[in-house]
């Protein structure tokens, strides 16, 4: 049986913190701030049933040709992706305008 002799031992104990100082430190992480600039667009959603509901709510946060150019979605999908953007987003929709706002985007036809 093999056993470490106890001063082999001691001798490992106290060069362990000389091998952590020897060891270069982590560079310390750096934050920048980051600048966007959104493109702008006087573009607005088509006429149709609730077409006035749709760009006082939805322009507030993007362009209607981002919305305009996806791919086209189910009601149900519709319903998902604007309750997220009221619920996850903070979207300030009046809960009142959410079912004309997803009636009127699965009625859209995908433009490109």
């Amino acid at each position: 049986m093999n056993l470490i002799h106890p001063a082999v031992l001691i001798a490992a104990l106290g060069m362990s913190p000389l091998v952590a100082l020897a060891a270069p430190a982590p560079e310390p992480m750096r934050f920048t701030s980051q600048s966007i600039e959104m493109p702008t667009s006087d573009r607005i959603f088509p006429d149709g049933p609730g077409a006035e509901v749709v760009n006082n709510n939805c322009l507030a946060c993007h362009s209607a040709g981002m919305v305009l150019t996806q791919p086209k979605l189910t009601k149900a999908q519709w319903t998902e992706t604007v309750n997220k953007m009221v619920h996850i987003y903070k979207a300030p929709v009046d809960q009142a305008d959410v079912q004309a706002i997803v009636d009127y985007l699965a009625a859209l036809k995908p433009q490109p």
